[in-house]
């Protein structure tokens, strides 16, 4: 059975949720990048190979999850008024979701660059918490 056009929605709005729902916190971001390196540390104390699959697996999906989060806020929390006040958030945000993309946590087993998406995500997370007390 088929709808009438009528019914079908004129417009499609897309949010992190199903719902533009204004919660927003960079902790998403955090936990999944403490996953990337909690699998990278895993993967190199263990020499199974079924395991070693399942954990590149497992962390390239919690990377794409970490730039996710990050596009998120980046896209839809952010304001111009913020980018104004804090000139470095772009560049910011593209070196965290390059450090999660292909050449970074995506891309590596190198627990350093986990710690330097870590890092990055912090500042931001600095950030965040500032204009939420303004």
């Amino acid at each position: 059975m088929r709808f009438p056009r009528f019914l079908a929605p004129r417009t499609v709005a897309h949010a992190h949720c199903d719902l533009p729902c204004g919660v927003y916190d960079p902790a998403q971001a955090r936990i999944e990048a403490q996953s990337v390196k909690a699998i990278i540390e895993k993967y190199q104390g263990n020499e199974d190979p079924v395991f070693r699959t399942r954990a590149i697996i497992i962390k390239e999906q919690r990377s794409e999850l970490v730039k996710h989060h990050l596009w998120v806020l980046w896209t839809d929390y952010f304001k111009p008024p913020h980018f104004e006040k804090y000139p470095q958030l772009h560049t910011l945000f593209n070196e965290a979701t390059k450090l999660a993309g292909a050449a970074g946590g995506k891309g590596t087993l190198d627990v350093a660059v986990a710690d330097q998406l870590l890092g990055k995500i912090d500042e931001i997370a600095e950030i965040f918490w500032e204009t939420k007390k303004a």
